[in-house]
């Protein structure tokens, strides 16, 4: 079935009205007709079966039908990513790796040694955000990822205090000895340079730990990407 975004409360037996780029995208794109249906999600976990009844120029009439199961659960861990901006276009690869993976909310940082300045990474924040919807749409989750403004490694660091892991090619404990004892968890991926020695003696004095990827180097995306996968693995619901 087609997927929808909607950011609206939806109730069984009501109509709703999509938006002008999404009507664009059901008419022009997959081409679907009044009387086909499609199912509509709120970004907030609901997703409901419907029945197109109406297609504009700017916007369609949708029925809600019943409410209906999304076809990718969330998953129990509560796991939110704060990832170093990289440039180019493979920080959209991260982005919407996240979604699949079940992330629940993306951070954009900056460091150090980060490449792109905080001012050129908040341009991208728009950009970001699309590339979650649509991700989100393509993955079968009802619950957007929330991909927030960019902050800095230090800001980061003194808010999360002991509460944070920080993922590195040093200086850490074996991943095997990661303990989470919660069903939410905040993980720091660094540069494509690595942490600078500042960075990890500050995550060091606010008791964030420091964990390493067991002696193996891994490009910025990669480890974003992989070691996302590996935490869902063991604390989430990926089997």
């Amino acid at each position: 079935m087609r997927r929808f975004f909607l950011d609206a409360d939806i109730v069984a037996g009501a109509t709703v009205e999509l938006g002008a780029d999404e009507t664009r995208h059901l008419r022009d794109v997959l081409r679907l007709g009044i009387g086909d249906e499609a199912s509509v999600f709120d970004g907030r976990g609901h997703e409901f079966a419907c029945e197109i009844q109406s297609i504009g120029k700017r916007s369609a009439q949708l029925r809600v039908l019943a409410a209906i199961d999304p076809a990718a659960p969330e998953s129990p861990l509560d796991l939110t990513i704060a990832a170093t901006v990289i440039a180019g276009d493979k920080y959209d690869l991260i982005v919407q790796k996240s979604v699949e993976l079940g992330v629940s909310m993306l951070i954009p940082m900056t460091t150090l040694r980060c490449e792109v300045k905080p001012a050129d990474a908040a341009k991208r924040l728009e950009r970001w955000q699309r590339i979650a919807m649509e991700a989100t749409k393509q993955c079968g989750r009802a619950q957007l990822m929330k991909v927030v403004a960019p902050r800095d490694f230090k800001g980061m660091v003194e808010d999360l205090a002991t509460t944070a892991v920080l993922f590195s090619e040093r200086d850490g404990q074996p991943f095997d000895k990661l303990q989470v004892e919660r069903s939410s968890l905040t993980i720091l991926y660094g540069p494509k340079g690595g942490w600078d020695d500042a960075e990890l003696d500050l995550a060091r004095q606010r008791g964030v730990s420091i964990v390493t990827f067991g002696g193996r180097i891994l490009r910025a995306e990669t480890a974003a990407i992989a070691i996302t996968a590996i935490l869902q693995h063991r604390f989430g619901d990926m089997c």
